[in-house]
C-alpha cells in the first residue's frame, strides 16, 4: 500500500470502530494528537478518541475532500459527521445527548514510517462542533452590544 491507501484504510478501521486494527496502524511509539484540546494520546490510549466519538456519534462518519501526500506526510481536509446520540466525554465533563447532527469541519495530518502511523495531528474545528451541539447556544446572553 502507498501511504495515501494507508491512511484511507486507517479512516475506514476507525469509522468500524475496529479498535485493535485502529491501534495497530501506529508504530509502537506513534502519537495521535487532538488538537482542538491539546491532548497527546500514546500506547492504548490511542483508541480513547475514537471510542470517545464512537459512542457520542454511532453513525460517525468522515468524509474525506483532498488528500495531500508529500513523501511520508499525507494531509487530510475532511468533515467529522455523525448524529450526537450518545455521551461525548470532553475532558471535564461529560456532554449528554443533545441529538444534534454534527458536520464539522477538520484537517488531520500524519506521518508515516514504513507503512505505519508515526504522528498524527488532527485538528477539527471544536468550535463548530460545539456550536452545531448546541453548547455555544447560550454564548449571545453572554455578549452584549
Amino acid at each position: 500500500m502507498n501511504n495515501e491507501e494507508t491512511v484511507r484504510k486507517a479512516y475506514q478501521t476507525a469509522e468500524v470502530k475496529d479498535i485493535e486494527g485502529w491501534l495497530d496502524a501506529f508504530t509502537e511509539d506513534g502519537t495521535f494528537t487532538d488538537e482542538s484540546v491539546g491532548v497527546t494520546y500514546r500506547g492504548r490510549d490511542r483508541a480513547f478518541p475514537v471510542e470517545n466519538y464512537g459512542r457520542a456519534f454511532p453513525d460517525m462518519h468522515r468524509e474525506l475532500y483532498q488528500v495531500y501526500v508529500s513523501g511520508d506526510v499525507v494531509v487530510v481536509q475532511l468533515a467529522l459527521q455523525g448524529t450526537h446520540d450518545g455521551p461525548l466525554s470532553l475532558g471535564d465533563g461529560t456532554l449528554q445527548p443533545t441529538g444534534n447532527r454534527m458536520d464539522a469541519p477538520c484537517c488531520d495530518v500524519f506521518e508515516l514510517v514504513d507503512g505505519k502511523i508515526k504522528r498524527f495531528d488532527c485538528y477539527p474545528s471544536g468550535t463548530v462542533i460545539l456550536a452545531q451541539l448546541g453548547v455555544l447556544g447560550a454564548l449571545d446572553a453572554a455578549l452584549h452590544s
